[in-house]
């Protein structure tokens, strides 16, 4: 009976352990860019896992080959060590390390340049859009297209996209798992990454890096879309959609959430924060936005701000206590 409960015990157990996992959408492809690492990834997992295997086969064959059997005859203790034992386990490490090494240091230095798309003939110039986080949002503009949109973009497939990274506040990770790995964006400083799809489709994206309390929130979609898709869309939003001010953007700037927007032109035109670091903060303070710490009573005062299209450009964003 003890057996039995245990074993249905380790079953749930086992259940209630994957059921956490979810879908591993890292391992999940849809561009050359996530295959790369993925398959650096598979590389790794199943070399260390022969690794694992060798390590305790060779300890079962000393447990068995060398137990306790009560005759010592041969047993010397004046040895001292083995050189060829030492040599052995020293190099062994080196030769792993190399052999992980090697493809790892490949795949870094060929991320870094555009990826090539095997589904097509003609290898197309990379479509740039600047990516700017802001808490706890983000912000892309394209501007070779003149237009802006807010937590989603529109991507064409068998592209390859390069993304100019840049923050307005605090250092986040701008990161799309089934399209690539991830990359740091920073106040003051601009970083490049290179990313393709080659599904149409619909990936979801992140910040990787915690922010701070609206953090969890701070996600995207990419919207993977043909050629023909993409350019509509496009040309719509250069014709249709409203254009974006300066009184408009510096609401963006204050901490809090925002839904999916859409604008006819960048905030590049008036200001990028790879250049002006303290861009956001100068226009917090003038909204009225002073930091405070979650935890404080101003903290818990002030309610994040969810902004919509058209942003209310009248609001403001003083704290006030309800005892003062």
């Amino acid at each position: 009976m003890p057996s039995s409960i245990f074993k249905w015990i380790s079953l749930a157990m086992v259940a209630v352990f994957l059921s956490g996992c979810g879908s591993l959408t890292v391992l999940d492809p849809q561009g050359p860019v996530a295959e790369q690492q993925s398959s650096l990834i598979w590389l790794s997992i199943w070399f260390m896992i022969f690794i694992v295997l060798v390590v305790f086969v060779l300890l079962t064959i000393m447990l068995v080959k060398y137990r306790d059997r009560g005759n010592n005859d041969n047993y010397d203790p004046s040895i001292e060590g083995s050189h060829k034992l030492e040599f052995i386990w020293t190099i062994i490490p080196i030769v792993i390390v190399t052999i992980l090494s090697i493809p790892t240091v490949i795949t870094i230095y060929s991320l870094e340049e555009a990826p090539e798309i095997e589904e097509v003939d003609a290898q197309q110039e990379p479509l740039v859009i600047h990516a700017t986080s802001a808490n706890w949002k983000w912000i892309f503009s394209y501007p070779e297209e003149g237009i802006e949109t807010i937590n989603y973009i529109n991507i064409p497939v068998d592209r390859p996209v390069l993304f100019k990274l840049t923050s307005a506040d605090s250092m986040a990770s701008f990161w799309v798992p089934q399209l690539g790995g991830q990359k740091y964006s920073m106040s003051g400083m601009e970083t490049e990454l290179f990313l393709a799809a080659t599904e149409v489709g619909q990936y979801e994206g992140r910040n990787a890096n915690f922010t701070g309390e609206g953090f969890a929130e701070q996600r995207f979609t990419v919207n993977a879309q043909t050629d023909e898709a993409f350019n509509e869309w496009v040309e719509d939003t250069q014709e249709n959609a409203p254009s974006l001010s300066e009184d408009e953007y510096v609401h963006l700037m204050v901490p809090g959430h925002a839904e999916e927007m859409t604008f006819s032109s960048t905030h590049l035109e008036f200001v990028n924060h790879a250049y002006d670091a303290t861009y956001s903060l100068e226009k917090r303070a003038e909204l009225g936005y002073e930091a405070h710490s979650p935890h404080s009573r101003e903290g818990k005062a002030f309610d994040l701000p969810i902004l919509s299209q058209p942003i209310n450009t009248d609001k403001t964003y003083e704290v006030e206590l309800d005892d003062e």
